[in-house]
């Protein structure tokens, strides 16, 4: 392991919690912010987040602060892991208190509501482009972190010493981290994945089997491709973990929400039904209307992540959605 680092987590959610677990048992001095004093007094308490992560214990170590500025104080590195959707507000308020030389890494994946930004475009635009930050991504659910069982990650920056450091900074305890200097493509990944994990879930719930989630899943891939490129990622950076690894894992176990999300509209819940019964954010449902303004942006076909949309938005049947997407016309695989 590199030296001890002090990292102030942001979100104390079930994969902030998760991370900050991690960082304290790996040596790191790692703090948990989160906006619930109670519940981070709560945590303090029984060593456990009971609301997300239930029964699985929380090292001694790792310390709760309900203050920002406590969190922040003396802190080399600061971890974003709030739902993307408030991204921007929390770069505005931590921007002020950021000091020289503190790397900014973020572990949320989606895109900006209303201007389908990448995240990456929000921190230049909050905090100043020469800031140094970092983005984790990649197959990753909370509670197996947590527990010990092996994990691997992207840790993708624009100066590749920056992904080395934060990757030495995680790597260890049956976690690998793995850099990358493909910022563009790691988010884009990371933020559409889960419009396509809507579509196998619901795929499944109607019982239409494994050929159609196989399907589903290749042919997402190749919509991440083809839309990541257009932004600016490399082709490569989709067949590796923040890319195929994410999109596998999200797309096939009832641990993701999006997935879940699917199986529920499957079953004839509304949207609203079925976050009300996830009880967090489903980062999909946003992601997927984002997703289609970026497609017509620069041209490219998501036929997949334009069916989802219609579900989600437009009051389409799941079943009428897969039935449209087989009766489409044959064409080279490739294309």
């Amino acid at each position: 392991m590199s030296s001890p680092a002090h990292i102030a987590v942001l979100g104390a959610g079930s994969w902030g919690t998760a991370l900050a677990a991690h960082l304290a048992r790996s040596g790191h001095h790692a703090r948990l912010w989160g906006r619930d004093a109670a519940a981070l007094a709560a945590m303090a308490a029984s060593g456990e987040n009971a609301r997300y992560l239930p029964g699985l214990a929380l090292p001694e170590s790792l310390r709760y602060c309900a203050e920002l500025d406590d969190a922040l104080d003396g802190a080399d590195a600061v971890l974003l892991a709030t739902p993307s959707q408030t991204f921007r507000q929390q770069l505005r308020r931590l921007a002020p208190r950021l000091r020289a030389g503190l790397v900014l890494i973020w572990a949320c994946k989606g895109l900006e509501v209303g201007s389908g930004k990448l995240l990456h475009e929000l921190i230049d635009e909050e905090v100043g482009a020469g800031c140094a930050s970092a983005i984790i991504s990649g197959p990753t659910f909370a509670a197996e972190l947590l527990r010990g069982l092996p994990t691997a990650t992207t840790v993708a920056a624009g100066e590749p010493a920056i992904a080395d450091r934060v990757a030495n900074w995680l790597h260890g305890d049956n976690f690998r981290a793995y850099s990358s200097d493909d910022v563009i493509g790691v988010e884009v990944a990371g933020a559409l994945k889960n419009v396509l994990a809507i579509a196998a879930g619901a795929a499944d719930g109607l019982g239409f089997g494994a050929n159609a989630r196989a399907a589903l899943i290749t042919r997402g891939l190749a919509e991440l491709m083809r839309l990541g490129v257009a932004l600016g990622g490399r082709r490569e950076t989709f067949m590796g973990l923040a890319g195929m690894g994410d999109l596998v894992l999200t797309c096939t176990d009832d641990q993701s929400r999006n997935r879940r999300m699917g199986l529920a509209l499957a079953r004839g819940l509304s949207v609203d039904e079925a976050r009300a019964e996830i009880g967090q954010a489903v980062e999909g449902v946003v992601a997927a209307g984002e997703a289609m303004r970026l497609a017509a942006r620069y041209a490219v076909e998501m036929p997949i992540a334009e069916q989802v949309y219609a579900v989600l938005h437009a009051d389409k049947q799941p079943r009428d959605a897969v039935r449209d997407l087989l009766d489409r016309e044959p064409k080279p695989e490739l294309n």
